[in-house]
């Protein structure tokens, strides 16, 4: 990728494509037998309390907030405490059995969901930007992503702005991504990349069971903290103020008018968490922590580095910083889900090395998924309500506030 990299924004046009024919090539899809529940979407009635699902990282700060500081009771709406789940699989399982109400997942993982399996689901709003990166065991003595030839490195799952960043840091350096068994001979110019469980990352890093990793926070924090782990690159660094999880709901409640009212409520509670995140990072920190509200099971110490600890003096060897200019934190809060983004992650999962039947990506219109898979209603009108969030530094500072260039810069 070369540098200031621009993407296009919306575009409007008829495609002659509808929902109907995605959900029925989508049943069709192999990757359909992926999923432990099969094709069966029960229709569950209408649920007025809040139910957050959410995984042990940062990205989730903003729901978890919602529910600690009382947000969600602010705003007229019955919550219960936000459920943890450990694996991506069983927390979409459940998302989609509606166990959850509200959940946040990796940003094409409802990509997959809505046109690989055909789960009614829609992206509401972002959680947060930034908040990953790419750490390299020290045993490994990687400073470079040209040297990740011949190693072993882990993502979160195949649908995630993790490996889109990952592998496209490899074609550039020349490195040809591959998904093989780990005993497999590579050659000098390819790199093995595998599935790992985030909590598992860690250790199987310290084991050198694999070389480096790429994921949400805190568990870069955590490899740095207790697993002899080296800050490669933040991906914040590399894509300005980029996406990781997202906010889904089910169609039914965002679609239903007799629901708009629910929608909206929420909508407004994670946006007011966010404002409150940005004005308040460690004591946040301190709330997520188990050390504070117990939401995520690390110590303090970590949760705060993985939040707030952005020093590019410290950070100069390798370099993970090298764009301060940008003015961009190790993590972000702001929920306007850009358009031109979510353009950059469909036509990219086109290009990705991945396992499963990945046909219906290439049935996929770009312009059609920006307008279906995300609502853009209800957040606009949080946003407008807390007019603060454009203060965000991964907001365009100039111009309209709801349209930007994507920017990609090594």
């Amino acid at each position: 990728m070369g540098a200031g990299i621009e993407k296009p924004g919306l575009i409007d046009h008829g495609t002659g494509l509808n929902r109907r024919s995605f959900l029925k090539a989508g049943a069709a899809a192999g990757l359909g037998a992926m999923m432990p529940w099969g094709q069966a979407w029960p229709d569950k009635p209408k649920d007025e309390v809040v139910r957050v699902g959410y995984i042990p990282i940062t990205d989730a700060a903003a729901l978890l907030i919602a529910y600690d500081k009382g947000f969600y009771k602010e705003q007229g709406l019955d919550a219960v405490r936000p459920e943890l789940h450990r694996g991506w699989m069983p927390f979409v399982e459940a998302f989609q059995s509606h166990r959850h109400n509200v959940s946040h997942f990796l940003n094409p993982i409802p990509l997959w969901m809505r046109y690989g399996t055909g789960v009614p689901v829609k992206i509401t709003a972002w959680d947060h930007t930034n908040g990953s990166a790419c750490v390299v065991g020290r045993h490994t003595g990687i400073t470079s992503w040209s040297e990740f030839g011949g190693k072993q490195v882990a993502v979160p799952w195949w649908y995630s702005n993790h490996n889109i960043i990952l592998q496209q840091f490899l074609r550039e350096y020349g490195i040809t991504p591959v998904i093989r068994s780990q005993d497999a001979q590579l050659a000098p110019n390819e790199c093995n990349l595998q599935v790992v469980a985030p909590p598992d990352m860690p250790p199987a890093l310290a084991a050198r069971r694999i070389d480096a990793y790429i994921v949400a926070e805190p568990f870069n924090s955590l490899g740095e903290v207790q697993a002899g782990a080296n800050m490669l690159r933040f991906t914040g660094d590399y894509w300005k103020g980029h996406p990781c999880c997202v906010v889904v709901m089910h169609e039914a409640d965002v679609e239903d008018p007799d629901r708009k009212a629910w929608t909206q409520a929420v909508t407004d509670a994670i946006v007011q968490a966010q404002l409150w995140i940005a004005e308040n990072r460690e004591e946040a920190a301190m709330r997520l922590s188990r050390d504070g509200g117990g939401y995520l099971p690390f110590p303090f110490q970590v949760i705060d580095r993985a939040m707030n600890f952005y020093d590019p003096a410290y950070y100069d060897n390798p370099q993970a910083i090298k764009h301060v200019e940008w003015q961009q934190d190790r993590i972000n809060m702001q929920a306007w889900p850009y358009p031109s983004a979510t353009k950059v992650v469909v036509d990219e999962m086109r290009k990705v090395v991945i396992t499963g039947d990945r046909s219906f990506l290439d049935e996929l219109d770009t312009d059609f998924v920006v307008n279906d898979l995300v609502n853009y209603d209800f957040i606009r009108n949080s946003l407008e309500k807390f007019p603060a969030w454009r203060n965000d530094k991964s907001v365009p500072q100039e111009g309209n506030p709801y349209e930007r260039e994507e920017v990609f810069k090594i």
